[in-house]
């Protein structure tokens, strides 16, 4: 079997996992509770949350943990939204936003915020003029994706983060660093965001764990009410073990992140994908090093993905959360893919547990598939 989908979801490391289940074990308590227990478990999470931060560059920065990168964007677009409203209500989205930052934008644009798409070259990438025509003084919030979920194509963002510091000094800048965590270094310092979101199955961790991380300075509302846990920033009784096994993924995402091959791989396909007039690649050798889709002209992606499922190779079409919809990808409208090729996407995404001897069986099923569809 050769999972090649690992932007959908990574297999957990078995160091996660062992870490979740002892912490679970030794730290069962309510971290809030005043017992011994509870102090125990409280300061295990405390122990969490500043490797996250220090593991995503931001030491003095402030961690919300949360259910995973869809919520981590939910909890920035409106806790910044209404914590800045104050000094106006423009809000800056790309164009290829994963549709957890879309919706929330829409839903913040039916609560009289103003929300304004910044367009795309035809590689997906950010349109930086584009941006510098948008930004304002009346700008709040900017909120721009790392590695794009179907293309892979990386934005700019420290250029992306000098305009906003010159045109928009008020504004919080927010970026979705889902699929680039662990792959790629995110950019800190002054023109880097002042939050990223993450979540832990991206990265070899577990499903429903992730965090909104934000520099020191950078003022939020909360977005769920309870209890007032985790600084009054998400209430809920927070899970310990799965605030540890997070920590624990990051670091190990962070050490092995040197020694991936994924960008000769990624390369090795680009050049074997040339070979057919019928495939086009979709972003090419600037993009992540982990993620490649291609589009094959005349037939739908689904007829590929089941093909190669048949010889025990799993792909997507275009990312997980859309790939069982038949509506048309916003990402490819963007980028203004062709129609011929627009219906015939496919996706590889490479994790750790991925070697160089399953790209060359990936090549030698696809090449018989390509033999199978040209004498159709």
């Amino acid at each position: 079997m050769i999972y090649f989908d690992n932007s959908a979801t990574t297999q957990p490391d078995p160091e996660v996992l062992r870490t979740f289940t002892a912490a679970s074990q030794a730290f069962f308590a309510n971290p809030s509770s005043l017992h011994g227990l509870g102090i125990e478990a409280d300061r295990l999470l405390g122990r969490a949350a500043q490797q996250v931060a220090e593991l995503a560059g931001m030491p003095d920065g402030t961690v919300v943990f949360t259910s995973g990168g869809t919520e981590a964007n939910n909890q920035a677009l409106f806790g910044f939204a209404r914590a800045n409203a104050g000094h106006g209500r423009r809000i800056l989205i790309s164009s290829v936003e994963h549709p957890s930052v879309l919706n929330t934008a829409e839903q913040l644009e039916a609560e009289g915020f103003e929300v304004l798409t910044v367009g795309t070259d035809g590689n997906g990438r950010l349109d930086l003029s584009d941006l510098e025509r948008k930004l304002s003084q009346k700008t709040i919030v900017v909120s721009i994706m790392h590695v794009n979920n179907e293309t892979g194509a990386i934005q700019p963002l420290e250029e992306a983060g000098r305009l906003i510091r010159r045109k928009a000094p008020r504004a919080v800048f927010h970026s979705d660093t889902v699929q680039s965590y662990g792959k790629l270094a995110i950019p800190g310092g002054p023109d880097g965001p002042d939050a990223i979101s993450v979540s832990a199955h991206k990265f070899h961790g577990l499903k429903g764990s992730g965090a909104l991380i934000l520099k020191r300075n950078a003022q939020i509302r909360p977005y769920l009410f309870g209890g007032g846990q985790q600084g009054g920033l998400r209430s809920g009784t927070v899970p310990v073990a799965h605030a540890a096994a997070l920590a624990k993924a990051m670091r190990l995402a962070e050490e092995a992140r040197g020694e991936l091959q994924f960008g000769e791989w990624r390369d090795e396909l680009i050049r074997f994908f040339g070979g057919w007039d019928k495939v086009r690649v979709l972003g090419g050798p600037e993009s992540a090093p982990h993620i490649l889709s291609v589009a094959i002209r005349g037939i739908r992606g689904e007829v590929a993905v089941n093909a190669l499922q048949e010889k025990e190779i799993y792909v997507s079409t275009s990312s997980a959360c859309s790939s069982r919809s038949r509506s048309e990808s916003h990402v490819l409208r963007a980028m203004r893919i062709d129609e011929d090729f627009r219906h015939g996407v496919i996706r590889l995404s490479f994790g750790r547990q991925n070697s160089r001897e399953e790209i060359l069986r990936f090549k030698e099923v696809f090449a018989e598939f390509m033999d199978t569809i040209e004498r159709v």
